[in-house]
Protein backbone atom coordinates (compact mmCIF):
# COMPACT_ATOMS: atom_id res chain seq x y z
CA UNK A 1 0.00 0.00 0.00
CA UNK A 2 1.36 3.52 -0.70
CA UNK A 3 0.46 6.26 1.28
CA UNK A 4 0.84 8.53 -1.66
CA UNK A 5 -1.60 6.94 -3.72
CA UNK A 6 -3.89 6.71 -1.16
CA UNK A 7 -3.39 10.42 -0.77
CA UNK A 8 -4.25 10.79 -4.14
CA UNK A 9 -7.39 9.13 -4.08
CA UNK A 10 -8.69 11.17 -1.13
CA UNK A 11 -7.65 14.63 -3.05
CA UNK A 12 -8.96 14.07 -6.12
CA UNK A 13 -11.87 12.43 -4.25
CA UNK A 14 -12.55 15.67 -2.77
CA UNK A 15 -13.57 17.40 -5.81
CA UNK A 16 -16.27 15.02 -7.07
CA UNK A 17 -18.77 15.84 -3.84
CA UNK A 18 -18.65 19.63 -4.89
CA UNK A 19 -19.42 19.09 -8.19
CA UNK A 20 -22.17 16.74 -7.90
CA UNK A 21 -23.68 19.16 -4.69
CA UNK A 22 -23.44 22.51 -7.18
CA UNK A 23 -25.33 20.49 -10.16
CA UNK A 24 -28.03 18.92 -7.73
CA UNK A 25 -28.81 21.81 -6.56
CA UNK A 26 -28.24 24.28 -9.94
CA UNK A 27 -29.99 21.45 -12.12
CA UNK A 28 -27.15 22.81 -14.70
CA UNK A 29 -24.49 21.36 -15.93
CA UNK A 30 -22.73 23.57 -18.79
CA UNK A 31 -19.10 23.71 -18.62
CA UNK A 32 -18.84 19.94 -17.78
CA UNK A 33 -17.82 17.21 -20.07
CA UNK A 34 -19.15 13.95 -20.41
CA UNK A 35 -16.22 12.59 -22.62
CA UNK A 36 -14.29 13.58 -19.40
CA UNK A 37 -16.09 12.11 -17.06
CA UNK A 38 -16.44 8.91 -18.84
CA UNK A 39 -12.37 8.99 -19.14
CA UNK A 40 -12.19 9.63 -15.61
CA UNK A 41 -14.29 6.47 -15.33
CA UNK A 42 -12.07 4.28 -17.07
CA UNK A 43 -8.86 5.39 -14.84
CA UNK A 44 -10.94 4.88 -11.79
CA UNK A 45 -11.74 1.17 -13.22
CA UNK A 46 -8.25 0.71 -14.20
CA UNK A 47 -7.27 1.11 -10.92
CA UNK A 48 -9.45 -1.34 -9.25
CA UNK A 49 -8.57 -3.70 -11.87
CA UNK A 50 -4.82 -3.40 -10.85
CA UNK A 51 -6.00 -3.69 -7.24
CA UNK A 52 -7.40 -7.03 -7.84
CA UNK A 53 -4.90 -8.48 -10.03
CA UNK A 54 -1.59 -7.20 -8.28
CA UNK A 55 -1.94 -4.99 -5.25
CA UNK A 56 -4.97 -5.35 -3.56
CA UNK A 57 -5.12 -3.52 -0.21
CA UNK A 58 -7.76 -1.19 1.05
CA UNK A 59 -7.53 1.72 -1.20
CA UNK A 60 -9.26 -0.18 -3.89
CA UNK A 61 -12.56 1.49 -2.14
CA UNK A 62 -10.77 5.08 -2.97
CA UNK A 63 -10.75 3.92 -6.11
CA UNK A 64 -14.51 2.63 -6.15
CA UNK A 65 -15.87 5.42 -4.05
CA UNK A 66 -14.28 7.89 -6.35
CA UNK A 67 -15.61 6.36 -9.65
CA UNK A 68 -19.40 6.13 -7.95
CA UNK A 69 -18.86 9.73 -7.50
CA UNK A 70 -18.04 10.73 -11.28
CA UNK A 71 -20.66 7.88 -11.87
CA UNK A 72 -23.31 10.19 -10.41
CA UNK A 73 -22.04 13.31 -11.53
CA UNK A 74 -22.22 11.67 -15.33
CA UNK A 75 -25.83 10.63 -14.75
CA UNK A 76 -26.81 14.07 -13.14
CA UNK A 77 -25.12 15.71 -16.51
CA UNK A 78 -27.41 13.46 -18.14
CA UNK A 79 -30.34 13.87 -16.66
CA UNK A 80 -30.22 17.52 -16.46
CA UNK A 81 -28.09 18.15 -19.91
CA UNK A 82 -31.79 18.68 -21.27
CA UNK A 83 -32.62 21.41 -19.93
CA UNK A 84 -32.17 25.47 -20.43
CA UNK A 85 -28.72 26.47 -18.91
CA UNK A 86 -29.72 29.67 -19.21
Amino acid sequence: MSLFEALMMICFGVSWPISIHKSWRTKKVSGKSPVFMVVIIIGYASGVVHKILYSMDWVIYLYLLNMVMVSLDLLLYFRYSGRSNS
